[in-house]
């Protein structure tokens, strides 16, 4: 006797809106609307509203969701508009110089809209297929410009942290495997690994540190080197520190060289630390995550020589290829140190059915679900091209050397040093005694009046200013704006105390 286990669902609506063949022309008018508001955004003539927080929360009744909500397209749009589009950062614009975000190529977003609208997931080749080879052919294209061997491999990430993350977790587990027989990944943590060291500069990203932390092993794994006028590594010192920390009866066990300092675009002297990293037989990481993409350059190639030697190496396309965020690769000299991420599960990816001519990309990834990032390159390589690319870093670096040029005679500012990249470290100096307080002062109005962004940083325990260009769209006459804005927004701090 069959039981009757049917159960009835009433949905009031919204069932036409899941995305299939007979929601086709629904999705056109969305698509179409969408993009009617989007053009408003790029209308805006400020970068930024300059509304506060308590702005913003006087809209919280709009922020806030109602469970029964039945909003029309229009109607949503619309609140989305009075949200976020009429006040969001618009990163395209010229007055925007503060962090590392790009504008982005429309071929790019083409590829980003196919990406969200069929919603691949790129873990399993049963759910990827094709866009597999694409990912593949991406990552194959970026190894050899960078001249890696054939052996190289990679997979994207959601950015350079995780990139990052994916160096140092890789250099340890095959330093313990290799030198103690240990395998991390199976029987977890043992006590040789807590006398690891990592060496990176004294100017390298935060993740390095933060990274070492997430993996057990803490701050004090990463041993800061000392750097030149020019913010590189000192190789000398470098090699005073491994002495050292083998003095002490620590293991060093991994050097992180930086292409591209994110405050003054620096490039440790690569080809030096290779020949160091190889002299003790310990891994060898770039991250590459601003200055990587520079291997596109005719201007910046000899700054990049020796990456090729390297174990790992970390590449954002979404800062300097100009990619919607996320865009990012995870390099490795040998394809087969994946095998210290790699993990099979029977319902997903079982090791008895792994073919490599049918390639599960989970194998080589810390995520699982992952979208297909790669499409948004792939269109963008299609479109414009890597030496249009390369053109375009060109321009930005040329942009930064000619605001230099323009400033370091001028009485107003303190110059921190010559452009390697597309960045400039500066303050303003004139007539001020507190000028930590003058600056942060400049930054913040100009942010909050909707004038120009502007970052700051550190330098020497001192507050400075930060211009990250990554616009080619810029000229010299829209930084020398923004540099107006900066001498006239100094003049009425005294006003402001």
């Amino acid at each position: 006797m069959l039981l009757d286990t049917q159960t009835t669902v009433t949905i009031k609506g919204g069932i036409d809106q899941l995305f299939d063949s007979k929601s086709k022309y629904t999705y056109e008018e969305y698509i179409h609307k969408a993009t009617q508001h989007i053009k408003s955004f790029l209308d805006r003539d400020q970068f930024y509203s300059g509304d506060s927080q308590s702005d913003f929360e006087s809209k919280s009744d709009l922020v806030a969701i109602d469970e029964n909500a039945n909003l029309s397209i229009d109607e949503a749009l619309q609140e989305i508009k009075t949200l976020f589009l009429d006040h969001t950062i618009a990163f395209h614009h010229p007055n925007y110089v503060a962090h590392l975000n790009c504008p982005v190529l429309l071929p790019a977003l083409v590829g980003d809209l196919i990406a969200s609208s069929v919603n691949t997931a790129v873990e399993t080749w049963d759910q990827s297929t094709s866009a597999t080879f694409i990912e593949q052919e991406m990552i194959r294209w970026i190894c050899d410009a960078m001249k890696l061997p054939k052996t190289a491999d990679g997979v994207f990430t959601s950015g350079g942290t995780q990139s990052n993350f994916m160096a140092l977790l890789l250099a340890r587990d095959d330093y313990a495997f290799k030198h103690f027989g240990l395998n991390l990944k199976e029987n977890g943590w043992s006590g040789e690994v807590s006398k690891f060291r990592f060496f990176c500069s004294e100017k390298a990203h935060f993740s390095i540190q933060k990274n070492a932390a997430l993996l057990g092993m803490g701050y004090h794994s990463v041993i800061p080197v000392a750097t030149d006028d020019t913010m590189k590594m000192k190789p000398d010192a470098l090699v005073q520190a491994i002495e050292k920390e083998k003095q002490l009866g620590n293991l060093p066990i991994g050097i992180v060289a930086t292409a591209g300092t994110t405050d003054f675009g620096s490039f440790d002297p690569i080809q030096t630390i290779s020949k160091i990293a190889k002299e003790y037989g310990i891994w060898f990481h770039v991250d590459g995550a601003y200055g990587g993409s520079y291997v596109l350059t005719e201007t910046h190639q000899h700054l990049l020589k020796g990456i090729e030697q390297a174990d790992s190496v970390t590449i954002d396309f979404h800062k300097t290829m100009f990619q919607p965020v996320c865009s990012s690769a995870f390099l490795v000299k040998d394809t087969k140190n994946f095998k210290y991420v790699s993990y099979y599960a029977d319902y997903l990816n079982p090791l008895e059915h792994r073919n490599e001519d049918y390639p599960n990309l989970i194998e080589k990834s810390i995520q699982t679900t992952r979208r297909f990032d790669a499409l948004k390159l792939w269109f963008t390589l299609k479109m414009t091209g890597a030496k249009t690319i390369g053109s375009f870093l060109e321009k930005v670096h040329y942009l930064a050397l000619d605001l230099y040029h323009s400033l370091k005679d001028d009485p107003c500012f303190e110059l921190v040093h010559k452009p390697e990249l597309s960045t400039l470290v500066f303050r303003y100096v004139a007539g001020q005694e507190n000028i930590d307080a003058v600056n942060l002062y400049i930054k913040n109005t100009l942010f909050k009046s909707g004038q120009a962004s502007v970052a700051s940083t550190k330098f020497n325990g001192n507050t400075y200013l930060k211009f990250t260009l990554l616009n080619p769209k810029s000229t010299i006459d829209d930084l020398l704006s923004i540099i107006e804005m900066i001498k006239e927004t100094a003049k009425t701090y005294k006003n402001y105390n």
